[in-house]
């Protein structure tokens, strides 16, 4: 049955990708290059997308309604075998798939489960089920998105000027792509380079990396994987199996590690985040439904950083910190860890939300965005509610 439009649904999700989905829906997460919206889109060749999600995302993020065309609803966070992709083109209508008890996928004419028993889905998949997901993955999505974007292309020429090891077969640079006197390490992930990225010199790269359209990776850097460089973003220093999406600048010396930051973050210059604790025991995280902490299961686990979020110089982050949308960070020694929606500094004070609209309005038209009334009501939202 030939799937006409594509519907992302998570409504009873959403929250489990806190705080990154207080500003979209789950399928506009990144991880590799694309975002899962991006990767579906790709892989099935359907251009009309639909979002079921929380309701104040839906001015952004809308849904026209249950509709007669031949729709796939599905819950995008996952990495879909070659076997799974023949399964979801051979649904025929009324046909759902589920996995460990998950409904992944339902083909129909409106959102409205049938009756038809679902097909249950045996074989391993990546799911990703919360923020740290995100990079403790990421060296799986960058290698899914490698081959999907760049099979039976060419890729465009390694200046002589660089130094290479591995296997050229795992490095791919797009049209417009600038690197000059760097080193690129293929021998244990892929390199990806988008178009009009730039690597600058004396920058070092070791894969598993994904350099995003637009991307700059600043003079002396050091890139370990798995690490996505989202597009537009800027970034310098240390980093390692980190995933920074759009707009956001780490550009200066300092080191992020098993980390994610949304987009338009920014860290001040000497910025370090901790991903290891002394005792090396497991690392606690802030749990949004629970209102409390608990653990992430992880030895090495840095900071989780909501958009519009920023750090003053020298600012030091814990271990396992989570710090909301639109969160100032300035104090001496180290912050909580965890920072709510609009702090201000270590106060109790709240970010000023004319002030905050005006911040957000200054950095997006530098990068030619318009702070438009659809942000406007998110974040008002976000600052009345949360």
């Amino acid at each position: 049955m030939k799937i006409e439009q594509l519907l992302f649904c998570d409504q009873s999700t959403i929250r489990d990708f806190l705080p990154f989905t207080f500003t979209r829906p789950s399928a506009e997460l990144r991880a590799g290059i694309l975002t899962f919206a991006e990767r579906w889109q790709r892989l099935l060749g359907i251009t009309r997308v639909d979002y079921l999600t929380a309701n104040y995302l839906q001015g952004k993020y809308p849904y026209i309604g249950a509709s007669e065309e031949v729709t796939l609803s599905i819950y995008a966070n996952f990495l879909p075998t070659p076997r799974f992709l023949e399964q979801l083109r051979s649904l025929e209508v009324g046909e759902s798939i589920t996995y460990q008890g998950r409904t992944l996928a339902f083909l129909g004419k409106s959102i409205t489960l049938s009756s038809i028993p679902p097909i249950e889905w045996e074989e391993p998949l990546v799911v990703f089920e919360k923020p740290t997901d995100l990079f403790t993955y990421n060296d799986k999505a960058i290698d899914f998105d490698f081959e999907l974007l760049t099979k039976g292309r060419t890729s465009a020429p390694l200046s002589p000027t660089n130094g290479f090891l591995g296997d050229k077969a795992n490095l791919f640079i797009e049209e417009g792509a600038k690197v000059e006197f760097a080193t690129l390490n293929c021998q244990k992930g892929k390199i990806y380079i988008g178009k009009d990225a730039e690597v600058m010199e004396g920058s070092h790269l070791r894969g598993s990396i994904a350099l995003c359209e637009h991307a700059t990776v600043n003079m002396g850097a050091k890139l370990y994987g798995a690490t996505t460089i989202g597009p537009y973003s800027k970034v310098g220093g240390e980093i390692s199996n980190s995933v920074i999406w759009g707009y956001s600048n780490k550009g200066h010396d300092g080191f992020l590690g098993n980390s994610v930051l949304g987009q338009w973050c920014n860290l001040g210059a000497d910025t370090n985040v901790s991903n290891l604790k002394n005792t090396y025991n497991t690392i606690q995280l802030w749990d949004y439904q629970k209102g409390g902490y608990t653990s992430s299961g992880l030895q090495f686990c840095g900071v989780l950083m909501g958009d519009h979020s920023k750090t003053a110089i020298n600012t030091q982050i814990n271990s396992g910190t989570t710090v909301g949308v639109f969160a100032n960070l300035f104090s001496a020694g180290f912050p909580s860890k965890y920072i709510p929606n609009f702090a201000w500094g270590a106060s109790a004070e709240k970010y000023r939300l004319e002030e905050a609209f005006a911040v957000a309005e200054r950095v997006m038209a530098r990068r030619g965005i318009a702070f438009d009334q659809r942000e406007q009501h998110i974040l008002q939202w976000l600052f009345d509610n949360q």
